[in-house]
């Protein structure tokens, strides 16, 4: 390690003084990498008397390996310039005879010694090293280089990790901060360039549920229901690796069909289940489960079955909305996905049910949604109205989905004018990123599994993504 960094080293032992706060030439601590901290102002005093007070922050050069010698040099001062402290001089504090005082001297002139060793060597390899590379291990000096300032000050060094990485080096570059999710990353450029359309964008999942004592549906007639799981993502966030964060956003739809509307003829009602979910409540809505009847016995209800997964993306083309998805699992279409109406890319044209008319008898439930006036209010005398996804975070929301012609994303995904004056992406181009990013996302996580490691699911106790009845 005698050759790393330094071009880092150099600049700090020229910005500090070479004395130690008891008039003798300042000591290294014998590792190479160990960079001296130079004045500043505006950093933080440390602490008299407080043990460990100076080890609130990891350095890079804490976590390179120290030099044999090390041990040698414990009792010398490090701080260049600066008010002693307690903890960092705290054997050179006591009272030392003239034989201790020598012996200190002493071991202070081996180090410096040492000291002018190592500079001459690490002169001699920093004339063989390439220029911007590290001889000793090939790591660009970039990446541990002290930012000097304006003024040439060289105790401006990164404080974190994390501070590194969200800094805007530049004008052109963009923030990208990770969020309490896994695989979710909000980035101010993405969030630039996303069309104002997209009213929602995340991941969907579907399923069905065999009907009673049937496991394993041979056909759609099977099926006792299909469900749809909406997991919205910010709006300038884009997907990283990873399964995808429980954020308690989840939206268990139900599909009374069971199949969804492939042309404009077939109009179907879905409802929301369940609001604000965790995944632990998706989960307890989809696990298996066994009941007792006084005429046939105990009953089985087997557990939901995954058949899809894919990006989805609610948006509004004016005066219509749209939930437009593209599959991701499985990769190619079978006839299970085929029978209930998934498509490759699939879109619906869709309106929520006005609460305050009655609907058909065959399509009412019990109790309706629990909205606020003000929403109330935005329905005005309207029946219907284009669906928001403010209306998804209440129960028995109900919302009508029509079939397209083509099942194509083109019309679902129409550009605003708006939009395009300010040069942002279209819907598809922003559903086409998104969905790159989830075939990754989902190849690393070996394929099917990402389901139920997204939803917090155990293969072992659900079924396959099933393809094939």
């Amino acid at each position: 390690m005698a050759g790393t960094r330094s071009s880092t080293r150099q600049a700090a032992a020229a910005s500090s003084s070479p004395t130690s706060s008891q008039g003798a030439p300042a000591a290294n601590t014998g590792s190479a990498g160990r960079k001296r901290k130079g004045d500043s102002t505006a950093g933080p005093k440390s602490k008299r008397g407080r043990k460990g007070s100076d080890k609130a922050q990891a350095t890079i050069e804490d976590t390179m390996p120290k030099d044999q010698n090390e041990e040698d040099s414990k009792d010398v001062d490090m701080k260049d310039d600066a008010a002693p402290t307690n903890e960092g001089i705290a054997e050179a504090e006591e009272p030392v005879n003239d034989e201790g005082q020598n012996e200190l001297n002493e071991r202070e002139v081996a180090v410096k010694a040492r000291e002018d060793a190592v500079k001459e060597k690490e002169e001699a390899l920093e004339n063989e090293k390439p220029e911007g590379k590290d001889s000793a291990n090939g790591v660009e000096e970039s990446e541990t280089k002290v930012d000097h300032g304006p003024d040439g000050d060289s105790s401006k060094t990164e404080e974190t990790g994390e501070a590194e990485a969200n800094e805007d080096v530049n004008s052109g570059s963009r923030i990208e901060t990770p969020t309490t999710d896994d695989a979710v990353i909000e980035s101010s450029k993405r969030d630039e360039s996303t069309p104002s359309s997209i009213f929602e964008k995340g991941i969907i999942y579907f399923f069905f549920r065999g009907r009673v004592g049937i496991d394993e549906p041979s056909n759609v007639d099977d099926v006792a229901r299909s469900y749809i799981v909406l997991r919205p993502i910010p709006h300038g966030s884009k997907l990283g690796d990873g399964p995808i964060g429980d954020a308690g956003t989840n939206r268990l739809l139900a599909l009374p069909k069971k199949v969804l509307p492939t042309s404009p003829k077939d109009r179907f009602m879905i409802f929301v289940e369940k609001a604000k979910a965790s995944m632990e409540d998706i989960k307890s809505s989809f696990a298996s489960s066994d009941y007792a009847t006084k005429t046939a016995g105990t009953r089985h209800t087997p557990a939901a079955t995954p058949i899809g997964e894919g990006v989805y993306a609610i948006t509004t083309t004016g005066r219509e909305s749209h939930l437009a998805y593209i599959l991701t699992i499985p990769s190619e279409l079978s006839e299970v996905q085929k029978d209930v109406g998934l498509q490759q890319r699939g879109s619906f044209v869709t309106s929520v049910k006005n609460p305050q008319y009655a609907g058909p008898a065959n399509a009412t439930l019990p109790e309706g949604p629990k909205y606020p006036q003000e929403i109330l209010d935005e329905f005005r005398s309207l029946r219907w109205m284009p669906l928001q996804p403010k209306l998804l975070d209440y129960v028995n929301t109900q919302f009508l989905v029509i079939g397209h012609a083509d099942n194509d994303l083109e019309k679902a995904t129409k550009q605003l004018p708006v939009d395009e004056k300010h040069d942002k992406d279209t819907p598809l181009e922003e559903m086409q990123k998104l969905e790159h990013e989830d075939e990754l996302r989902v190849e690393h996580l070996r394929g099917d599994d990402s389901v139920f490691a997204d939803l917090g699911l155990s293969s072992k106790e659900y079924p396959k993504v099933q393809t094939t009845w």
